[in-house]
This record gives structure tokens, C-alpha cells and sequence, in this order.
């Protein structure tokens, strides 16, 4: 944890008042942190962790009156402001980040299940994220309580980013024409999943794409790639077509900056089992089939490197954390410590590294504080 992190957090607002504040709401957080990357998922734990290494953390705060409670630590983690917490990250990330120029931003969602309180009737969290395919870091996050919101999340999270030179990609959710503008007056282009939310669109392309595949593209400029991969038994051929040719399509001029259509075509065989999926794309990039195939790409790797990573990893989806605002500081926690750890330079996996973590005062030195 850099001085540039532990400043960025400095100004975070403690939501109790002060004559009931034992420990410093910085104490806590730095705490909570440190125990996440070491493999703590839950209060007694973070607490444990905090009793286990008091020497170690008071090299970098101050802890004056020891290790606060799982109690206290669950108190102030539930009532601090998702929003605030989630500027100081913005800010914080914003000292290492590098040039968006060329980088793919890929959004998308991700519910954590088990926050789901049903004696409360909550809806589990769910939380859209901004996600560096190059960096491979979380830039920004926005809270909704629904995937059905994801629509109106999605405009105030690409508002928080510095997006010229980047390229966006969303899945059909966020295929709206609000979006792509807002894309677009941000200097940024965008590649955007087409589905049944776009029917006459939708369709309009599928049936492009048809046609021209049943005649060989005759007459139709196109650029074409394809990529075959074949690992244990499995073979996995990639197709991506893209063209500028969109007069067929109903209305364009109401999606701004659109300039090319594309399909993706993925045919997978294990054994004897074949089975194919085909997704189409609206993009306001050139038809350069290596570039859309990229941004696709990337944007399926979100699953692995991001979502999958805090389900298997920080086991985000068994966490029972449910009260007030804690699922979202814990989610934005778990962002944060993946941030960490993609910066150190080893080669060694995300759940290695968080092990070392939790063995290696040093390396968690490395990780948190250089």
C-alpha cells in the first residue's frame, strides 16, 4: 500500500460521530486491506489477521488503541459511503494508470450471490465494472441492485473515465444509442454486443451477414480473420467478419459514430460434440477484422481474469456479508487488492500471490506498501 494510497484514503468520511470513535476509520480500512490480500474473507477474520500481525501493521498506521473488534470493524465497513470509497479508489488508481490510448475497456457486471438478504428483501449486489484488458486493472465501479440497471449504472461509471483513444466494449445490455453517443463525445469508439434488446437491429445484421456468407461475400467488402487453437483434445475456431456496408440497416444515423458491423463465429469440438455460437456487433471502428477480433476477445476474458478470479480466488460469491453497505466496500476491497497484486511484477498466479501474502511480511510489504 503506497503513501499515494493511504492519502487517497486519508480523506475518506468516518460516518460515526466522534466522541464514539476508538479506532481511526484509516486504521480500519488500512486493516481490512492488508487481511483481504492475505486471504481473510469475513470480520472475525480480518480481526484475527490484525491480532496475528500488530507489530508488522503499526510499521504504517498508528493503531493506538490495538486491534478494533470484528464487531467494530463489521459497524463502520457497513456504514461507510460506497461512493466515497469507491472516488478515493478512482483517484487512487488514476496516480498508476497508464495511457487509454489503444487500451480495450471492457464493462460489464458481475452479481455477488450470496449478498442476497432475503429476511430484508434485498437484492443481491450487483456491481458494474470498467476493467484494463492490457493493464489488466479495475479503473472504476458502479453499484446497482439489479442487472436490469446495469443501463443507467453504465453512463455514470464511463463518465468517471478518461476515455480518448480507448475502445469500449459492452454486451447487449449496455447496447444503447445514449450509450454509444456518450462513448463517443468522450473521444472513445466502441464495439457493442447485439441481442433481442435491438430486434429490428439485431435482425437487420443477422440477416447481412447470412446473405453475404450464402454468397461468398461476392460484391460486398469485408475484412476477414480467423484463429484456430487446439489444446487437450479440444479444438476451438474463431471467425470474425466486419464491414462498412450498413445500408440495409433501419435508422443508423441514430447510433453516433457508427461506422462498421461485425459477427463473431465461435465452433468448438471436443470429441465428436460440436457446438457454435455466432454474436454480432455494431462498432464505430473501421472494418479491420484483427482489431475487432480483439476487442471481442478481450472482452470475453473479462469472465477469467476479473470475475472468475473473485469468485475462485476471494471466494466472492460464498461471502455472506450482507448488511448495509459492507457487500459494496467488500467488493471494491477485493477490486483493490486485485489491483495490488497485478502490479507486482512476479509471474506468479493471483491466488500464489495472495497466499505469499499471507506467509511473507516482507512480500506483503512489497505488495501493499512499495
Amino acid at each position: 500500500m503506497s503513501a499515494s494510497l493511504l492519502e487517497h484514503f486519508a480523506s475518506l468520511q468516518d460516518p460515526r460521530i466522534e466522541r464514539n470513535k476508538r479506532h481511526q476509520l484509516l486504521d480500519i480500512i488500512v486493516l481490512s486491506i492488508c487481511a483481504v490480500a492475505s486471504g481473510a474473507e469475513g470480520w472475525e477474520a480480518i480481526e484475527q489477521f490484525g491480532h496475528t500481525k500488530q507489530d508488522w501493521l503499526r510499521q504504517y498506521v498508528p493503531l493506538a488503541n490495538g486491534i478494533p473488534s470484528h464487531d467494530c470493524i463489521a459497524y463502520v465497513l457497513s456504514r461507510v459511503s460506497p461512493v466515497g470509497f469507491r472516488q478515493c479508489f478512482l483517484d487512487w488508481s488514476q496516480t498508476f494508470n497508464e495511457t487509454c490510448t489503444g487500451e480495450v475497456i471492457a464493462v460489464d457486471g458481475k452479481t455477488a450471490k450470496g449478498s442476497r438478504d432475503r429476511q430484508r428483501n434485498r437484492n443481491p449486489l450487483h456491481m458494474v465494472s470498467a476493467w484494463a484488458c492490457r493493464q489488466r486493472l479495475v479503473l472504476a465501479q458502479e453499484v446497482t441492485d439489479e442487472k436490469s440497471n446495469e443501463i443507467t449504472a453504465i453512463p455514470t461509471l464511463l463518465q468517471l473515465l478518461e476515455l480518448k483513444g480507448a475502445l469500449v466494449t459492452l454486451d447487449a445490455m449496455g447496447c444503447q444509442r445514449a450509450i454509444a453517443e456518450q462513448i463517443i463525445d468522450q473521444q472513445g469508439d466502441y464495439v457493442l454486443s447485439l441481442k433481442g434488446n435491438q430486434g429490428t437491429l439485431h435482425e437487420a445484421v443477422e440477416d447481412f451477414f447470412e446473405l453475404a456468407r450464402a454468397h461468398q461475400f461476392q460484391g460486398v467488402a469485408h475484412d476477414y480473420v480467423e484463429h484456430v487453437d487446439k489444446d487437450h483434445g479440444r479444438l476451438e475456431i474463431r471467425r470474425y467478419w466486419v464491414s462498412e456496408h450498413l445500408e440495409t440497416l433501419p435508422r443508423t444515423e441514430r447510433w453516433k459514430g457508427l461506422h462498421s458491423i461485425g459477427l463473431a463465429e465461435r465452433e468448438t469440438w471436443q470429441g465428436d460434440k460440436q457446438t457454435l455460437e455466432r454474436r454480432y456487433f455494431i462498432n464505430s471502428i473501421a472494418a479491420d477484422a484483427e482489431r475487432f477480433a480483439h476487442a471481442v476477445r478481450e472482452h470475453w476474458g473479462i469472465e477469467n481474469r476479473l470475475h472468475w478470479c473473485l469468485d475462485v480466488t476471494f471466494n466472492e460469491d460464498a461471502s455472506r456479508i450482507r448488511k448495509g453497505q459492507a457487500p459494496a466496500i467488500m467488493t471494491s476491497l477485493r477490486h483493490l487488492c486485485l489491483n495490488l497484486f497485478e502490479r507486482e511484477g512476479s509471474k506468479m498466479s493471483l491466488a500464489k500471490k495472495r497466499r505469499q501474502a499471507a506467509w511473507d511480511d516482507d512480500y506483503r510489504a512489497k505488495v501493499l506498501f512499495s
